[in-house]
């Protein structure tokens, strides 16, 4: 798992953003916002979708601290989409990072390589801030949601 301190690895990929199936480039928000990048094990998950359901919920905190939530799991896009129809709407973006599988994940050490979620995201947290740098960073048992609480108090601390 990325170190705090780092760099984000750069990466791009497909997503919905306002329920609309664009492209998220990493480096493109370089010296805008901090980006929050919230890996999620799977859609239709129901931690998973309570986690982002609450993120959504939240949204307008972590534009205020100057930061952005990015939703990111292996899943395709096609998936991402109906699963964001039956929950959503999002105004964050989600990403697939499902082909080549796993490959964001797998750069950012979270991508499972054993047991019942092998092959997914493990559930992580990663602030990084405009610059790119990773200043926080925190995994999840499966069964864990985060709570957001703690990540909105990083960012106040930026």
């Amino acid at each position: 798992m990325l170190e705090r301190g780092e760099m984000a690895p750069d990466f791009e990929l497909p997503a919905l953003i306002g329920g609309v199936k664009k492209r998220f480039h990493l480096a493109e928000h370089r010296g805008k916002r901090h980006l929050v990048l919230i890996f999620y094990p799977l859609n239709w998950e129901p931690v998973s979708t309570s986690q982002m359901i609450s993120c959504q919920l939240e949204h307008q905190k972590f534009l205020s601290r100057g930061a952005e939530v990015v939703g990111i799991s292996v899943d395709s896009i096609m998936n991402t989409t109906a699963w964001e129809r039956d929950i959503g709407p999002f105004d964050y973006p989600l990403c697939s990072d499902f082909w080549p599988h796993g490959e964001v994940a797998e750069k950012y050490g979270v991508l499972q390589r054993e047991g019942k979620t092998a092959g997914a995201c493990g559930r992580a947290i990663f602030v990084v801030d405009k610059n790119g740098t990773v200043l926080f960073r925190k995994s999840y048992g499966v069964e864990e949601a985060p709570k957001l609480d703690e990540i909105l108090e990083v960012l106040r601390g930026i």
